[in-house]
């Protein structure tokens, strides 16, 4: 199985770029995206200037709980950037995105509870709601991982989208919120 065929197979649709679309950027982005697979894990990364945004982080069910997908979030923070991504919310009835938040808890990633992702999926036409998790070596702010997140967004997510899919993702502005008051109510915890 290639790939592309594993992260398909493990992601949901809504959230699975095309594989054209995973190609262009490998061969086009190839200064900021990367690939990194092995017969047991793929992870797809963007690593810019200041940030690592994880793309996608597949482990295979023969390799988990042996500590690759530690080893390949590791390799990530030895490079002494924030790491962002995004996550499913916890369904209580898929214990997938239990054991994915625990996973990332237990990384020490902070769940950045005053940015909202809601997007349309092209593939579904569906809104896909997901929630930003990031690490960070230096306690960055939550509106720095929004700005970053919004780089991200209109720099991977929707790259060449109208050619691709033949429509356009909805623009940052509609897909990612700031919500200030969270984070007022967080500085007076």
């Amino acid at each position: 199985m290639n790939w592309y065929e594993k992260l398909n197979q493990y992601f949901p649709i809504e959230e699975m770029k095309s594989k054209e679309h995973m190609e262009l950027l490998l061969a086009e982005k190839s200064d900021i995206y990367f690939k990194d697979e092995s017969k047991e894990h793929v992870l797809m990364y963007v690593e810019m200037e200041d940030f690592v945004f994880i793309d996608y982080l597949f482990v295979s069910k023969d390799a988990r709980g042996k500590g690759t997908g530690k080893k390949l979030i590791d390799q990530l923070k030895k490079k002494g950037k924030p790491i962002i991504l995004e996550v499913e919310p916890i369904d209580y009835e898929d214990t997938d995105t239990q054991k994915r938040q625990r996973f990332y808890a237990r990384e020490g990633f902070k769940h950045a509870e005053s940015i909202g992702y809601r997007r349309r999926s092209l593939a579904t036409n569906e809104i896909n709601e997901l929630e930003i998790l990031y690490w960070s070596p230096t306690d960055e702010s939550e509106e720095n991982i929004y700005e970053k997140m919004k780089k991200t967004y209109e720099t991977i997510h929707t790259y060449k989208d109208k050619q691709l899919y033949g429509q356009s993702y909805s623009p940052v502005d509609d897909v990612l919120t700031f919500d200030e008051e969270v984070v007022e109510q967080q500085e007076q915890i």
